[in-house]
C-alpha cells in the first residue's frame, strides 16, 4: 500500500503542492490588514477576458478634478503563485492610487502558478492591455464601458506593477516598446516597477547576506520560482531574470520611461538595483529610487501612511513628466 499525498510545496498556507501533484489553494486567508477606505474613489469589476474567466476592477477618484484622466494599470504581485485585485492590500492601494494620483486604475488579476505556469501571467497581462485597445476602439462609436469614455485620456496610460507584477511591467515594456505603436490609440507612455521580483541562481549581497524580512526571505522567493516558471528550467529563465544566461540583449530596444522604486531593506534591493543600473548604462530613460529602512511591499500595504505620500510624489511626478513626451 502506498503512503498517502502529502505536502512537497507550501506557499505562505494558502498555495500547497502535494505529493501525487495534486494543489489545494485555500480560499479562507487570514490576512494582516483591513481595507482602507475613505470613500474618494469608487470601483467596479468588469470582466476582459472570458476563455480565462479573467475580471479586472476599475477605480476613479469620486469627484475627479479633471475633464479626462490619465489611466493606470495596476498588476498586483504574490511571486506569480498569490494575490489579486481582491486582496485587502491590493484594494486599498488602488483606492489610494486613484484619488491621490486622479487617475482611473484598471488592475487585473492573471493566471497564477503552479496551476498555470508563466508566461501565462505575461500572455493575461496583454491581453488586459489589449482588451484597453480594444475599449478605445469601440468608444468612438459610443460602445464600451461608460467609465472608459469621454472622462479618461487613451492617449496618457502608463502601467505600474508591485513585485510580480513591477515584474510583468518591466516584459510589457519590451514587447510594446516606446510609445506602444501596435496599441494605437491607447499609448503607453511609461512604466513604474514597485520592487519588480527578479530571479537569479547567483546570489546578490542583500540576497546572502541581507535579514529577512517580515513577508519576504530567500526560501519564500525560492520556491516562487520553482512554482512558476517552466518545468525544468531555473530562476534564470528569461521571464526571471532579463539579464540571464539565455536572455535576450535589451541593448536595441527602444523602451518606454521607467521609474523603479524600492525599500532599502529589502531582500532582492541589490539585485533590482543592478537592474536599474544595467538600463542606465545603456542609455534607457530610467530612474532608480530607494526609500530608506523599508521592506518588501511597504506601499501595498500601507497605502495611506506618510511614507506611501512620498511614493504617490515620486508617481505623479513621473506620471506629469512624461504626459507630454
Amino acid at each position: 500500500m502506498g503512503s498517502l499525498p502529502h505536502v512537497v510545496e507550501d506557499c505562505l498556507g494558502i498555495v500547497q503542492v502535494y505529493s501525487d501533484g495534486s494543489i489545494l489553494r485555500s480560499e479562507d486567508i487570514n490576512f494582516p490588514m483591513e481595507v482602507q477606505d475613505d470613500g474618494s474613489a469608487v470601483w467596479k469589476d468588469c470582466l476582459f477576458d472570458k476563455k480565462h474567466n479573467l475580471h479586472l476592477r476599475l477605480y476613479k477618484p469620486r469627484s475627479p478634478s479633471a475633464a479626462k484622466l490619465p489611466i493606470l494599470y495596476f498588476f498586483h504581485g504574490g511571486g506569480f503563485c498569490v494575490g489579486s485585485r481582491t486582496w485587502p492590500n491590493c484594494h486599498s492601494c488602488c483606492l489610494r492610487l486613484a484619488s491621490a494620483l486622479q487617475v482611473l486604475v484598471v488592475a487585473p488579476d492573471y493566471r497564477l502558478a503552479p496551476e498555470h505556469r508563466l508566461p501565462a501571467a505575461l500572455d493575461d497581462a496583454l491581453t488586459a492591455v489589449k482588451w484597453l485597445q480594444n475599449q478605445a476602439l469601440i468608444s468612438k462609436s459610443g460602445g464600451g464601458d461608460e467609465w472608459l469614455g469621454d472622462g479618461v485620456d487613451f492617449d496618457r496610460v502608463f502601467i505600474l506593477g508591485d513585485s510580480s507584477g513591477g515584474n510583468l511591467a518591466h516584459h510589457l515594456a519590451v514587447e510594446l516598446r516606446r510609445g506602444s505603436p501596435d496599441l494605437a490609440p491607447v499609448r503607453v507612455r511609461g512604466y513604474v516597477l514597485m520592487a519588480p521580483f527578479f530571479g537569479g541562481t547567483v546570489r546578490t549581497k542583500s540576497e546572502a547576506e541581507g535579514p529577512p524580512e517580515q513577508f519576504l526571505n530567500l526560501e519564500i522567493l525560492d520556491r516562487f520560482w520553482r512554482l512558476s516558471v517552466p518545468i525544468g528550467n531555473s530562476a534564470d529563465h528569461p521571464l526571471a531574470n532579463p539579464f540571464g544566461p539565455s536572455s535576450p540583449s535589451l541593448e536595441s530596444i527602444e523602451l518606454g520611461p521607467i521609474l523603479v522604486l524600492v525599500g532599502g531593506n529589502e531582500v532582492m534591493k541589490d539585485r533590482i538595483e543592478d537592474y536599474s543600473k544595467r538600463l542606465k548604462e545603456m542609455g534607457k530613460d530610467m530612474e532608480y529610487v530607494v526609500f530608506q529602512h523599508h521592506q518588501h511591499g511597504f506601499f501595498v500595504n500601507q497605502p495611506f501612511s506618510q511614507v506611501a505620500n512620498y511614493v504617490l510624489q515620486k508617481i505623479n511626478q513621473f506620471i506629469y513628466k512624461n504626459s507630454s513626451l
